[in-house]
């Protein structure tokens, strides 16, 4: 069982850096790019950086957590707060991912694998979570369900307010998605990641991040 449990640790580990890399690869070789046909102007740059505090903003004030298959200490506590948490998260998720589809189809896919590669290794740790904080694993699995069809709303709150518009993507949607994307690496996944010592685990961690990253670009063949 430990082997077991050792093995699962192992491949969150390679999985999380790969995450990274797709996260980042999407950000810089698909959503700024899109962004800058239209000119890198101020008001970029204002919902970049307004896109950055909202997600400050998430993290401190609405405990989004991002777990990574480890548990924490006030885990009973926190059960019900993950899931608040994670039902918001797939709700961002779900604009982002629909935002992109609105632009193009190349980058909707890019956009959705990134999320999705981001997704397995988050969804994992919060299941474990559930389980630990006293749920059994058929209602873990359940309530980890109903917080990923916050996903769905969330694209049919894009389609709604998109209709009728046409010409100019959501630019705003975009910031929101590469803001997003960019603090999840930067503030969570890589500060995760360094807290493996070890030459060999990083260099590891650095050929699964690569690798992801090189999977975005491969995308770039689909425009």
């Amino acid at each position: 069982m430990a082997v077991n449990r050792e093995k699962l640790q192992g491949w969150l580990l390679w999985l999380v850096s790969f995450s990274a890399g797709a996260l980042l690869g999407d950000v810089f070789l698909h959503i700024l790019p899109e962004m800058a046909e239209t000119g890198l102007t101020l008001r970029i740059g204002i919902y970049l950086l307004v896109g950055l505090l909202i997600f400050f903003v998430l993290e401190r004030f609405v405990l989004w957590q991002h777990t990574h298959g480890q548990h924490r200490e006030e885990v009973h506590s926190m059960t019900y707060m993950v899931l608040i948490g994670d039902g918001l998260h797939n709700l961002i998720d779900g604009m982002i991912i629909a935002a992109s589809f609105l632009v193009s189809i190349p980058l909707g896919i890019a956009t959705t694998l990134a999320v999705v590669f981001h997704e397995i290794p988050q969804e994992l740790g919060n299941f474990a979570i559930l389980v630990h904080g006293g749920f059994s694993k058929t209602k873990a699995l359940w309530y980890n369900f109903l917080s990923a069809l916050t996903a769905i709303i969330g694209a049919v709150i894009v389609l709604l307010l998109m209709r009728g518009t046409e010409g100019e993507p959501p630019i705003f949607l975009l910031a929101l998605a590469a803001s997003g994307f960019i603090y999840i690496a930067l503030t969570d996944i890589i500060p995760y990641l360094n807290k493996e010592k070890g030459i060999k685990k990083s260099v590891l961690q650095l050929i699964w991040v690569i690798l992801g990253a090189l999977v975005m670009a491969a995308l770039l063949l689909l425009e």
